[in-house]
Parts: structure tokens; sequence; C-alpha cells
């Protein structure tokens, strides 16, 4: 089974980007479970959002796992949340910020000895969408981190789970994902 579990302040779309996530594994027969954790409700607090996949059904239901992938949405919370809690040693970090992996490990010895790649997904989202809301970038690099899905298949799905919005934002989404997955390190 994939475990991955995001780490956010409410209102950085965490919880849109697992459930969209999750929307774009299910249509690949898999089965698959995203749901999300709040301490407070309001915006800017701290909170965790879960997807897990699997080619069976998942009976699972608890909140607790040992994360294949962790993803850092929010660049404060690798200081005020352990975020390398329940890790495996073979746990991918994909944290955003604007220092390069050294100099966030040098920073956070937490993360020291662990695979962790690096981008500034709220620079991305906000040169491309207009809005500091990460989550599709992070999905963008997700993509190139795990290899999970080729990136035009995925942007295509994620087209057809953003229908709603209007065309404009649609575009800057699918700019901000592949921009993510080249910008990735």
């Amino acid at each position: 089974m994939l475990e991955i579990r995001w780490h956010s302040r409410a209102g950085q779309g965490a919880v849109t980007g697992a459930k969209g996530l999750a929307d774009v594994i299910s249509t690949t027969g898999k089965h698959v479970q995203a749901f999300a954790f709040y301490g407070s409700a309001k915006r800017g607090a701290a909170m965790t959002a879960y997807n897990r996949v699997d080619d069976k059904m998942i009976m699972n239901h608890e909140k607790y796992m040992e994360p294949d992938y962790v993803f850092v949405i929010d660049p404060a919370l690798v200081y005020t949340s352990d975020v390398t809690i329940n890790h495996k040693d073979t746990t991918k970090y994909i944290i955003t910020t604007h220092m390069t992996t050294d100099q966030l490990i040098a920073s956070q010895p937490k993360l020291k000895g662990k695979e962790v790649y690096t981008l500034d997904c709220i620079q991305i989202a906000q040169d491309t969408i207009g809005r500091p809301i990460p989550n599709t970038p992070m999905l963008g690099a997700f993509m190139k981190v795990s290899g999970m899905y080729d990136m035009e298949f995925f942007k295509k799905s994620m087209q057809r789970i953003l229908a709603k919005l209007p065309q404009k934002i649609i575009d800057a989404n699918m700019i901000a994902i592949q921009r993510a997955y080249d910008e990735v390190k």
C-alpha cells in the first residue's frame, strides 16, 4: 500500500490536492482514500491530509501511517511540526521552500539522512495562478519524484477535475504543475 501524508495550513489546498490526486488514481482501477485531520477549522491553522493507494480494497481508516511520501506545502511546518514522525527509511519528502535542499537539511537536522526534494510551490502558485495555493504544484513535483504517471496523462486528468473552474484558472494550474515538475530537485 502506498501512503502519503500532507502537512499544510488550512486554506493552502491540501485537502483539495489529496482529493484531486485520489480522483486521478481512481480512474486507473486502484483503490484510494483521501481524508484530512483538522485541529482548528480556521484558515491558517496547521493540518494534515492523507492518501492511501492500493490494488485491493483499503480497510484501514486510521490517520496514523508510515508514509511513503510526505508533502510539506507550508515551509514553516518543517520547524513547528514533526514532519518525520512515523517515517520509514524509504520515505521521500517533497518540501516547499525557497532554500536549496542542502540549506533546508542544514537548518532542520531531523531531515538529515532522509531523501528530500525541494521547490518553491508557493512562489510557483503565485507566479502562475496568482494566489499562494501550492497544492497543484506539489502534485506536479510528486509526479516527477514518484514517476507514478506520465505527465500528459496526469495533466489531462487534472483538467477534468478542474473543469468547473474558468479556463484561465485551469490553464494556470497546468502551467504550475509543469513548472513544479521541471523545478523539483
